[in-house]
């Protein structure tokens, strides 16, 4: 008996449409988007503020860097970066060790927190 090779090719193709979209899904499921809390931020950027709220502040190891000011920064801005050195896509060392330790829920708050911030703002570490 000979097999078709239209067959095979069909088979194959629905078989990696269904994967791809199981893929997809589970992305989806397991990566939605913590809504950020400002408030919440707030009592969680005591480990930013030492260095992003200190006005030309560079830091030497391992290698001399200028820190950012970051309030006002875009919230999705903030989060994309924290998730990049979480995951090693981004390179220091000083903020990976501190990306790790941050949940999702975390990282959400601290990018509404900066993101709210504007040159009037009260607690604005970059005044």
């Amino acid at each position: 008996m000979m097999k078709r090779p239209e067959f095979r090719t069909a088979a194959l193709g629905l078989i990696w449409l269904a994967a791809s979209q199981l893929s997809v899904t589970a992305h989806a499921v397991g990566v939605a988007d913590a809504a950020g809390n400002a408030q919440a931020g707030a009592g969680k950027v005591a480990m930013c503020i030492g260095c992003h709220g200190i006005e030309g502040y560079r830091a030497a190891f391992p290698e001399v860097y200028r820190v950012p000011m970051i309030g006002g920064q875009n919230a999705k801005y903030i989060e994309i970066a924290l998730h990049d050195y979480k995951k090693g896509n981004r390179k220091y060392a000083t903020m990976r060790a501190i990306a790790t330790s941050l949940s999702d829920q975390d990282i959400a708050d601290i990018a509404a927190y900066y993101a709210a911030q504007a040159p009037s703002s009260r607690n604005n570490p970059d005044k």
